[in-house]
């Protein structure tokens, strides 16, 4: 009999009465005291801290109201777009000069810059026998858990893991900003290996490339790549470095640096926040769905045919039958979510070289259909975006990356949010974090097992 049918029918037996009674918590119990999912009744936030790295506006606040505004993204008080712009004039990669903002807090000059790009090639390397124990004798089926478990275990090649200082965590930031496409491409060749019986390969990180030119080097299995793909990853990278520290897996981070702990421990728990469907994984469900309309309607230009299907899907009698059009809405961002207006020109631009014109059609019609539909069925005036995940499957697809890749992608380039959110919270917090819960608890009289 297989052991985990009979560990489970071993714990189901523990359970004599109603769980789900014992756990259930009536409505009645929340009230506007209770901020569920740390969200306000408008669904603001709740205001946790202050910080001076990333900032996220869709909207204003006017006689006590929401007002709708175009999305923007800062990094330190620049705009990310304006960031990215310019780097696609100059043809330039941007992804180092971002981690060496949000990091050290100011734009690099040549010097710092080319310094910066040093030390980050140095560190690429992962330490001596942590590939052969740590990746290949321990493979998973799943990217993200086997990259929380690296990023975990390098605590055991630091000779200095818990000095909290902030040029120690400066130095393991670099250093794990550096090893992240290392990691992400071999735990994801041992996972191809081992689960899905292909041939293994392993290719070196190079000290003279950029982070996103290593990771597609790494990735792919003759290590060739054009300048433009690159580049174009490099642009992904820098939209989602940061997204302010309100963002869950951001949070998250933060929280367990308040309590002291290790760089490791806390960029280990962002990851695994990241690995939650409702945070990292949407891209993919935005892809099943894509590839869903595209079997089942005819012609991807016709809005009659297309909106037909859409409202399929909303009524639950297609793609995944959640009722939910995967891309639309965000938090904060109203009218438009910025990272989603940038990536959604750059695949304009390749979407028909690349042979992709037909997703790119369908998503742009889920964009323009689907916001009027899901808005009319939610009964809600105030404005949902197509956000950033509508669009960047896509160009992970262009670029030939698996979806078993697209999350981790996300991780590689927040990292840099996440290890200047750690600085921030060592250097100016100074508390440990501690939110209340109220007990909804009745009190009971102890009664002896014999009498039970």
């Amino acid at each position: 009999m297989d052991s985990n049918l009979t560990a489970s029918r071993e714990y189901a037996d523990l359970l004599t009465g109603n769980l789900m009674h014992f756990y259930s918590i009536p409505g009645s119990a929340y009230d506007e005291n209770v901020k569920r999912g740390l969200r306000n009744a408008d669904g603001s936030g709740v205001i946790a801290g202050v910080s001076k790295i990333g900032s996220v506006r869709g909207y204003y606040i006017e006689d006590g109201q929401r007002v709708p505004h175009e999305g923007k993204l800062f990094y330190r008080g620049y705009d990310v777009e304006d960031i990215v712009n310019a780097h696609r004039r100059a043809d330039t990669f941007g992804y180092e000069e971002v981690a060496y903002l949000l990091l050290c807090g100011s734009l690099p000059t040549q010097a710092q810059q080319e310094r910066f790009v040093e030390i980050l090639s140095a560190a690429k390397t992962l330490p001596d026998g942590f590939f052969e124990n740590e990746l290949m004798k321990r493979p998973s089926p799943n990217i993200m858990n086997a990259i929380s478990r690296a990023v975990v275990s390098l605590y055991a090649y630091d000779d200095n893991p818990d000095d909290t200082s902030v040029v120690n965590v400066l130095r393991q930031s670099i250093e794990l900003i550096a090893r992240m496409p290392t990691i992400v491409a071999h735990t994801y060749a041992m996972k191809r290996h081992y689960y899905d019986g292909a041939s293994l390969y392993i290719h070196n990180p190079k000290s003279d490339l950029t982070l996103a030119e290593n990771f597609l080097r790494l990735a792919r299995r003759d290590k060739s790549y054009t300048d433009k793909e690159a580049k174009l990853l490099d642009c992904l990278m820098m939209l989602h470095a940061e997204h302010s520290g309100g963002n869950n897996s951001t949070f998250v981070c933060r929280a367990v640096t308040s309590t002291g702990a290790d760089t490791y421990g806390a960029i280990a728990a962002a990851i695994n926040s990241l690995k939650g469907p409702l945070h990292g994984g949407a891209n993919e469900a935005v892809m099943h769905m894509v590839a869903d309309i595209l079997e089942h309607v005819k012609d991807p230009r016709d809005d009659g045919e297309v909106g037909a299907y859409l409202d399929k899907i909303l009524d639950g009698e297609a793609n995944d039958r959640s009722g939910k059009l995967y891309g639309l809405g965000h938090a904060v961002y109203t009218i438009s979510d910025p990272r989603a207006v940038t990536i959604k020109a750059l695949i304009a631009e390749m979407a028909e070289t690349k042979g992709y014109s037909d997703e790119f059609l369908i998503a742009e019609r889920v964009e323009r259909l689907g916001v009027s539909k899901l808005m009319a069925r939610k009964g809600k005036s105030m404005p949902i975006p197509a956000n950033v995940d509508l669009y960047s499957g896509i160009v992970y697809k262009m670029l030939g990356i698996p979806e078993d890749l697209y999350t981790p992608l996300f991780a590689v380039s927040r990292i840099s949010g996440w290890c200047a959110h750690r600085l921030e919270e060592l250097i100016t917090s100074g508390r440990i974090m501690r939110p209340a819960y109220r007990s909804a608890a009745t009190r009971q009289k102890y009664i002896p097992i014999g009498e039970r």
